[in-house]
């Protein structure tokens, strides 16, 4: 049975398997995936990522400024990252700033990927 299914399995490339892998683990509701740095960040702070939009959830994560996060798109308010996508960046970041925006992430750098919610203020398109 295990050489049944190896053998359809054998030609695929390591460019082939991480493309497939790439595949499984983007989240249903996400068309695209857009990047945004983490940027103004106090110094010594770090912007939490969120398990809901609010500072009262639970936090996932936390990233210092540089760090380049891939967005879902969504953010409260009904921003969508897409819409805003052909804008001068400072014009996008004025639309975040005040807003909850939705992230695709490995918490755990284990290959385990959620969604989480970062605060827009301390976001900057990339």
């Amino acid at each position: 049975m295990i050489n049944q299914i190896a053998k359809p399995l054998a030609f695929l490339t390591a460019a082939g398997i991480s493309a497939l892998s790439a595949l499984s683990i983007a989240p249903a509701n996400a068309t695209a995936f857009a990047a945004w740095e983490v940027a103004n960040v106090p110094w010594g702070d770090v912007l939490n990522v969120r398990k809901y939009p609010s500072p009262k959830s639970q936090k996932q994560a936390a990233y210092p400024n540089g760090t380049v996060l891939q967005m879902t798109g969504v953010c409260t308010g009904g921003v969508d990252l897409q819409d805003i996508a052909g804008a001068p960046y400072d014009w996008q970041a004025s639309k975040v700033r005040y807003r909850w925006c939705q992230v695709w992430h490995d918490p755990a750098n284990d290959g385990d990927y959620v969604t989480g919610w970062v605060y827009g203020k301390y976001l900057y398109p990339h």
